[in-house]
């Protein structure tokens, strides 16, 4: 029994492996069916890649082109020489934030039960210069006092309104008269106070003011807070954050006058905030881009695939492949448009689960949800390809770990061994990487080789290709990381980012361009995003030529 038992479970054996060798010998068949049928007919594949980045609340953060108004360049030099050179304009805090509003303050913050932080204002942040007691104060920035507040309710994402809710600042898209210190003091109050916001959180849809969102600052997370600050951080941060909301509205009406910057602030808003995605849509459905075969996309929101779905010339041109685990919250994923004319059928699966259970076990990869997009489509000649979409985190160090899970992916399961990967990404590889920190591109390279895989810049990229410009101002709350305008370069994000990866023995490179005009143009002196270009990202397109079947292999 036991033998024929044995020699049953043999053949079931046998008979599955011959099938499966049978399948893969028929994939591997069509497949270069398909490869040939391309190569006979000069078909090409047309591949772009772009970062669209998120909409960034602070139309200020970053210095921008903006050569259509002198004024904005001015106005950024101006404050820049204010937080750097203040003179007698480093005033005490009370000059700015007076004792009338500090009251007023304290008086609402007993009503809503948290304790007075009285003696913190009489004994030391009234008298402090307003630039070298407050605003480079490093110690205030390690302790979050400032950046906290402001990061949970610069701007407000409320349930039923396509538009956010901004708290009343300089640096997000607040849009009312902050022409005077009190107009800004009456809307501030009244923001933090008493307006009832509908918001999702972790518990559901809940109805909170905005006060009520703040969190308390933890010593064990941020060390440098003494356990007194840390007892009394919620009422002490919401001081911080006034001060520090009113010390930007001195700055600017200082600096410029009000109707001015006001001016050149609604223009940034417009443009690059409220008309960022329809001038994205814009440039992808441009006679240079209409025509890819493929387009990686990385940051987009569900809002921007809602949007590129409605417009006919890219619905009927493109499937628009978002991830099917979408990211609500950060709103930030990887998408993929094919074109319908050479995949007809689509995406065939999505895969993405399959890479993220493909990481090295006991190690963390740095990526968050939507961040990764791999799916499965079929050519209209028959060829099957891998297709993915990655955003690497800020220092790149994700960006080895997935490509190895792709690899690792695409090997493991025998339906995947004959397809073809396409990889666009944006890599966040630097060309001077802080070792251990940062990814350095030229390592990166060696890595995508070692897999079989070449880019659009070839086996070895050139770390002076660079697809990124871009460096913070002085109207940001790090001021640690703020570019003076003449260092906006040297000290800036000018790096080699963005690739798109390919089997080195399935694919050439005829052509290649980047862009950062939306014009198939860039213009490697200009930081951006510009009024023109919403994106801190060049675009990366490449046109790649199947490479010829290997000898003995011909069908």
């Amino acid at each position: 029994n036991k033998s024929a038992t044995s020699s049953q479970a043999w053949h079931q054996y046998m008979r599955h492996n011959i099938i499966s060798d049978s399948l893969q010998a028929a994939i591997l068949f069509v497949t270069m069916r398909g490869i040939a049928a391309m190569i006979s007919s000069g078909r090409k594949l047309t591949v772009s890649t772009w970062n669209v980045a998120a909409i960034n609340n602070n139309p200020f953060e970053y210095w921008i082109t903006y050569n259509e108004n002198p004024a904005y360049e001015k106005l950024m030099s101006d404050v820049e020489s204010f937080l750097e050179a203040p003179g007698d304009r480093d005033v005490p805090v009370m000059d700015v934030f007076n004792e009338d509003m500090f009251s007023k303050l304290d008086g609402r913050m007993q009503q809503v039960g948290w304790e007075s932080v009285r003696s913190y204002w009489d004994t030391d942040f009234k008298d402090r210069k307003i630039v070298s007691g407050f605003m480079k104060d490093k110690l205030l920035g390690s302790k979050r006092l400032a950046s906290m507040p402001d990061r949970i309710t610069n701007t407000i994402n409320v349930i039923g309104s396509d538009e956010p809710v901004c708290r009343p600042t300089i640096i997000n898209m607040y849009d009312k008269d902050l022409s005077t210190l009190d107009k800004w003091w009456s809307a501030w109050e009244e923001f933090m106070f008493d307006t009832s916001l509908q918001i999702q959180t972790k518990k559901g849809i809940e109805q909170k003011a905005p006060y009520e969102m703040l969190q308390p600052i933890k010593k064990s997370k941020y060390p440098d807070i003494t356990e007194e600050e840390e007892k009394v951080s919620l009422p002490l941060q919401t001081m911080c954050g006034a001060i520090f909301d009113a010390i930007l509205v001195h700055i600017l009406n200082t600096a410029a006058n009000p109707d001015e910057w006001q001016g050149i602030k609604r223009n940034i808003v417009e443009n690059l905030n409220k008309k960022k995605v329809p001038r994205t849509l814009e440039i992808l459905e441009s006679s240079t881009y209409i025509v890819s075969d493929i387009i990686t996309l990385q940051e987009v929101s569900g809002s921007f695939i809602d949007q590129a779905i409605a417009r006919p010339s890219l619905d009927d041109t493109f499937h628009i492949i978002g991830p099917e685990n979408m990211d609500s919250i950060r709103d930030q994923n990887s998408v993929i448009f094919l074109r319908k004319e050479t995949f007809p059928d689509g995406a065939s699966a999505e895969i993405t689960s399959l890479v993220e259970s493909s990481f090295e076990q006991g190690v963390t990869v740095p990526v968050a949800k939507g961040d990764i997009l791999a799916i499965t489509a079929t050519d209209r000649d028959g060829v099957p390809f891998v297709i993915a979409s990655f955003h690497g985190d800020t220092n790149g160090l994700a960006t080895k770990p997935v490509l190895t899970a792709i690899m690792k992916a695409i090997s493991s399961d025998s339906n995947l061994a004959n397809h073809k990967l396409i990889f666009g990404l944006d890599a966040n590889t630097y060309e001077k990487a802080k070792p251990g920190k940062q990814q350095d591109v030229l390592d990166f390279g060696k890595h995508y080789v070692s897999h079989g895989l070449s880019s659009c810049w070839g086996d070895v990229p050139d770390p002076q290709n660079y697809t990124t410009y871009n460096s913070r101002t002085f109207l940001q709350p790090q001021l640690n990381k703020a570019c003076k305008k003449s260092d906006k370069r040297s000290n800036g994000d000018v790096n080699p980012k963005d690739f798109i990866l390919f089997g080195k023995d399935d694919f050439e490179v005829e052509s290649l361009w980047k862009d950062n005009t939306g014009d198939k143009v860039y213009l490697e002196d200009t930081a951006f995003p510009t009024m023109s270009f919403p994106s801190d990202h060049g675009i990366l397109a490449t046109v790649l030529v199947a490479k010829s079947i290997a000898a003995g292999d011909e069908l």
